[in-house]
């Protein structure tokens, strides 16, 4: 069986979102870090202390310049409740998930008391879903369509405040049910 080619960019500084969105679309430099700069100066044009991004401009993006990158594109992330079981989503037409996880924070080897946001990109390449987390070495099989409800559903269900959005096709009406 030929394992599919899969584009997997690797954490560099606080640019998790930057390569969960180049992740997610499968492209080297669909996005780049001045792109997500850019945008975060248009969301907050009169902060000197711009609220969506680390005060010293090495990245940890927010969910606002996530959606404002992925609007350029025509794309957009709807938030998951979940209360639902991912079993629920209709999987027609979604180009792929982000999920935001707590991180620990470390200098070296020793975790500091800080916990941090964390974006990953799940999505499908050929008949699998695979999780491209940049934290990972290489991406990571997920499985089939049950797999990643089953992926998605163990996610959620921790006590630590994680996140889901489904992205899909700004004016894809089948993604909306």
């Amino acid at each position: 069986m030929k394992i599919p080619e899969i584009y997997h960019e690797k954490q560099v500084m606080q640019l998790c979102a930057l390569h969960t969105l180049n992740n997610l679309f499968q492209g080297n430099q669909l996005y780049s870090k001045t792109d997500l700069d850019n945008i975060c100066c248009n969301l907050s044009p009169t902060e000197w202390i711009n609220p969506h991004r680390s005060i010293i401009g090495l990245g940890n993006y927010d969910v606002n310049v996530i959606i404002a990158a992925l609007k350029i594109k025509n794309y957009d992330a709807v938030w998951f409740d979940k209360r639902n079981d991912p079993s629920c989503i209709n999987l027609d037409g979604i180009v792929g998930f982000i999920l935001n996880i707590p991180s620990d924070c470390k200098i070296g080897n020793i975790k500091l008391p800080l916990r941090r946001r964390h974006w990953i990109a799940v999505r499908r390449v050929e008949n699998y879903y695979y999780n491209l987390d940049s934290k990972l070495k290489n991406p990571e099989k997920i499985g089939d369509t049950d797999d990643v409800f089953k992926f998605l559903r163990e996610q959620i269900q921790q006590l630590d405040h994680r996140e889901l959005f489904l992205v899909y096709p700004l004016n894809n009406e089948k993604c909306k049910e």
